[in-house]
């Protein structure tokens, strides 16, 4: 599904959902198409089953967001890590 359509189908509310097509561009993660797992009225309940989801399944790229949000272009965050001999 496109952001778009998900706007269209669900004005004005929070959605949780993954990722399925995305790309790096200019320190931006874009995300092309996506699947939508749940959606909310309110923003805590969507960053509640948004963190449940990740710690069941870190792998997955999963999202919460607002449908009023005009497009899905992600600032990326990296985490370093420091290697300790």
């Amino acid at each position: 599904m496109r952001w778009a359509e998900v706007q269209e189908k669900f004005p004005d509310e929070w959605v949780v959902f993954e990722a399925t097509e995305a790309h790096s561009e200019d320190g931006l993660h874009c995300v092309e198409s996506l699947t939508i797992i749940d959606r909310y009225d309110d923003s805590i309940e969507a960053m509640h089953r948004y963190k449940e989801i990740h710690r069941k399944q870190p792998a997955k790229e999963i999202y919460f967001l607002h449908t009023s949000r005009s497009d899905l272009k992600i600032k990326e965050k990296w985490a370093g890590f420091k290697r300790w001999r």
